[in-house]
């Protein structure tokens, strides 16, 4: 590891964007100059609460890249989602914002908050350590643990079981210390605390939802114990009344946070899934939202997470939108067929552009087919004219089009990007209420020509979900369906999918109710919702439900979150060799694109290392200033395959684990 200067995040700049240097320093200490003595716990944890969504945030969106949830024409998670040949840069920033901003934070504000016999902001300590520890034990496997927050510029690594059962540890340490009652005069939890507003048995149901979400990556191993996880879901949420989310806001007011440069109100995952225009829908969550089970039903969800933006659109004579049709995106697929990404490479969607004039473009087409085609897609849509091998095409002023003499691109605007506007750094600044995307230029911003409505859960004032009731559900269904008890299992994946529904039909209902008016952030159809309860999509008998209709249920609901990637792993992806269950996640494999040779090594589906298993080691940190020691407990640290070698609670035993990662 690099020996990283300890980075305070508690600046008076920070603290004057929030409240007053008097709510947030020691009125006895310099508001300029604050130290690791003169911190409050009230002041260290709502940043750290803050900078863990943003390193939750990036690896939520690049898992869920590898998960086969979003395509992106951007390289790096470009290569997680299409090529698998999988690219370093992917891998440092969730290590880094860890390492820096939130972990070098926990001992200093477990210490101070001792102290003064706080132990609510102790447990909250422990509970950001199992979440941080965690999550990069499901990302490089090994790294330092037992001697990361201590004094050594180059610390020991840990294997993953010692960083599993550290982290267990620490959640049992926040249950007993949240159920205490602080000392007198000690400071009140609702002080600091941003997520559950200072609410003790709160943090306590997420302390029990975590501990049955880690209990259950063990499920390949000999001592998973099933009722361990129930018994946990019992104290863990049991509504959206107990969820852990992160309230997030657009807002003018907003100012971006010391090191990043990004706003420090918004969504976390919309940092990097929706900040620029490079992220689409894939076709294979699309297919969820519109097929589920080979129904043929539409979700209601499915207008509120896929976007859509404005087509047919005529001005008026002020060069202001008059008229237009909605386009829903259409999911980019590259786990199928993958048609147009092998026609045009990997990152080849473009975004589109808004027509300021009449604009002209020759497309030179020699394939007779191709042609015929593509001239039959202009039909009723825009005037052409050909010319041999050449057609003309005119984009009059307002139209929407692809701004390349490529005619393999011209099709891609019905890939609508899933960008969201924040105000603070929009390029146009449409209102806090406005944070549509518009065709990249301040003459569509002006006409209200909108590119993108955005998606549900990553728009930045969505909620980022911590731990949620939804979640709880599909894990219980999950376990009763390994039980053998699929009347109880349907009964929780029901209740799984209402909770879901439930929880975004809230925050809709709250959208429209502020004031929104992007017709994607109001509410869903009552009647639709109940239709969709009810239909095929949906399985209504305990006898044929399967343990790919819980998990595909629990897949779309979670979206936006390493989860999906930690279970596919779980299930060995679409192999079909876990136990009884049959293939749980169908259609999801290597897509024609694949490259991944050197990185994704198995050459059947049965072979464990045919799956992204892993991240490599961050090159410019671990791999640069600490690599003995990472060497010393991966003998395969620095090699390309390592992305397919199984982390610890991936292996059915510790021997497969250590075979991997000693031989």
């Amino acid at each position: 590891m690099k020996n990283l200067k300890y980075i305070f995040i508690l600046t008076c700049t920070l603290a004057l964007s929030v409240t007053s240097c008097t709510d947030w320093l020691d009125v006895n200490t310099d508001p300029d100059s604050p130290n690791n003595e003169s911190a409050l716990v009230a002041n260290r944890l709502p940043w750290i609460e803050h900078f863990y969504t943003y390193s939750a945030g990036v690896t939520n969106f690049r898992t869920a890249c590898t998960a086969g949830v979003y395509y992106s024409n951007s390289a790096n998670p470009n290569s997680l989602a299409v090529t698998w040949a999988c690219a370093a840069g992917n891998t440092t920033t969730p290590y880094q914002t860890w390492f820096i901003e939130v972990a070098p934070n926990l001992k200093d504000m477990y210490n101070k908050a001792q102290k003064e016999g706080a132990y609510h902001y102790m447990a909250a300590a422990n509970v950001f350590h199992a979440l941080g520890f965690m999550q990069l034990l499901d990302l490089y496997g090994e790294m330092p643990y037992t001697e990361a927050l201590m004094s050594s510029a180059s610390p020991a690594y840990d294997d993953g079981k010692t960083i599993f059962e550290g982290c267990i540890t620490k959640l049992d340490e926040a249950i007993e210390l949240f159920g205490k009652s602080q000392e007198p005069g000690a400071t009140q939890l609702s002080a600091g605390d941003t997520w559950n507003n200072g609410d003790a048995s709160k943090w306590i149901k997420l302390c029990y939802g975590l501990k049955a979400r880690y209990l259950l990556k063990l499920s390949k191993k000999a001592e998973f114990d099933p009722q361990a996880v129930l018994d946990c879901l019992a104290k863990a949420p049991q509504s959206n009344a107990d969820n852990t989310k992160v309230l997030c806001f657009n807002k003018s007011s907003d100012v971006t946070d010391y090191l990043l440069g990004d706003p420090v109100m918004t969504n976390g995952n919309w940092d990097y899934a929706a900040y620029g225009s490079n992220q689409r829908i894939s076709q294979y969550y699309y297919n969820l939202l519109t097929n589920m089970r080979s129904s043929g039903v539409t979700d209601p969800r499915m207008n509120k997470i896929v976007p859509a933006s404005m087509t047919n659109i005529k001005l008026d004579a002020a060069g202001k939108v008059q008229s237009y049709n909605w386009l829903r995106s259409k999911g980019v697929d590259f786990t199928g067929p993958s048609t147009r990404l092998v026609a045009g490479g990997a990152t080849s969607i473009q975004a589109p552009t808004f027509a300021q004039v009449d604009v002209d473009i020759t497309y030179a087409i020699t394939n007779n087919a191709d042609r015929a085609a593509f001239i039959a897609a202009q039909e009723g849509k825009h005037a052409y004219t050909v010319d041999g091998n050449n057609v003309k095409v005119t984009y009059v002023k307002g139209s929407i089009y692809v701004n390349s003499t490529n005619y393999l691109y011209a099709g891609d605007t019905v890939y609508v990007n899933l960008r969201n506007d924040s105000y603070l750094t929009a390029a146009v600044k449409m209102g806090e209420l406005d944070m549509n995307w518009y065709f990249q230029s301040a003459p569509a911003a002006s006409a209200g020509a909108v590119g993108s409505t955005g998606s549900y859960q990553i728009r930045p004032n969505s909620d980022q979900e911590i731990l949620t009731y939804h979640e709880m559900c599909f894990i219980k269904a999950e376990i009763y369906m390994r039980n053998g008890d699929k009347t109880a299992a349907l009964a929780a994946y029901k209740e799984g999918i209402k909770a879901h529904l439930d929880l975004m039909q809230a925050k809709l209902t709250d959208w429209q109710a502020s004031g929104y008016q992007n017709p994607d952030m109001w509410p869903m159809d009552a009647t639709e919702i109940s239709a969709y309860l009810g239909s095929a999509a949906v399985c209504q008998n305990s006898g044929e439900l399967t343990m790919a209709d819980i998990m595909l249920q629990k897949y779309l609901a979670m979206g936006c979150s390493i989860e999906n990637w930690n279970d596919m792993r779980r299930f060995n992806f679409s192999t079909g060799n876990i136990g009884s269950f049959g293939v749980v996640y169908p259609g999801y494999d290597r897509g024609p694109l694949f490259a991944g040779q050197a990185q994704i090594t198995g050459s059947s589906k049965t072979d464990p290392t045919y799956w992204q298993r892993r991240w490599r080691l961050p090159a410019t940190l671990e791999l640069s200033y600490n690599v003995n020691n990472a060497l010393a407990i991966n003998v395969h640290a620095e090699h390309d395959f390592i992305w397919c070698l199984p982390v610890w609670w991936d292996c059915a035993s510790d021997q497969e684990y250590y075979d991997y990662i000693q031989k």
